[in-house]
């Protein structure tokens, strides 16, 4: 289960408490709720149809591939050609990715009922092993679909260039330098990748001060 918004709030204050940093990002952004997602086969194929699109095309073409499958299931997927998925609005390769991950479950090579017997490196590893998984794909599911507390997806622009805003540095961190800037937030790293994209995304709505260089 996802942290509750109190929850939230107190290991927020926790992490304030270690990082000056994130103490001012945690002073600028209000009380949120964690980011939740429905999980199993349905999580990750919306995250697969959400990626590199607005979130407003993403529910679009979602809608038209549940109304055209009835059920967006791993069998319903699997029994449908690349062809009928792409016409639905799904790309090529978002096509073939959706019937990689049904096959997948079919077959019995992953187990989202099970996924969460597994440790965050293990789930990780379990979920990129499907054609189209990537590492951000399989950790923004964990954190979402499965509200783990410790992980913290790197390769996030939005979250790279919040780490810039924060630490008043003069680039965007790589992915590798975000993570290891993160290893310091252990084991509240997806409490503080939500604090980073909750800043972020009041900022650029213009909701919360833009950040001092």
């Amino acid at each position: 289960m996802p942290p509750s918004v109190e929850q939230l709030e107190r290991m927020r204050a926790e992490l304030a408490a270690r990082d000056p940093a994130l103490a001012r990002v945690h002073a600028a952004v209000p009380p949120f709720a964690w980011r939740t997602r429905p999980g199993g086969f349905v999580g990750l194929a919306w995250m697969i149809v959400g990626q590199q699109v607005s979130t407003a095309s993403a529910a679009a073409i979602w809608r038209r591939v549940e109304a055209g499958l009835d059920a967006v299931t791993p069998q319903a997927v699997a029994d449908t050609s690349p062809e009928t998925l792409r016409a639905l609005g799904l790309s090529t390769p978002k096509a073939r990715y959706l019937r990689e991950i049904a096959q997948a479950q079919l077959s019995g090579r992953i187990d989202f009922d099970r996924l969460s017997e597994l440790s965050d490196e293990a789930a990780t590893a379990r979920l990129t092993a499907i054609t189209g998984v990537g590492r951000w794909t399989a950790e923004t599911y964990l954190m979402f679909c499965e509200g783990r507390v410790d992980v913290f997806p790197g390769a996030d622009v939005a979250l790279q260039e919040a780490i810039r805003w924060a630490d008043r540095a003069d680039r965007r961190p790589s992915e590798r330098e975000a993570c290891a800037r993160a290893e310091t937030w252990r084991p509240l790293r997806s409490t503080a990748a939500h604090l980073l994209w909750a800043w972020y995304g009041g900022v650029r709505r213009g909701e919360i001060a833009a950040p001092m260089s």
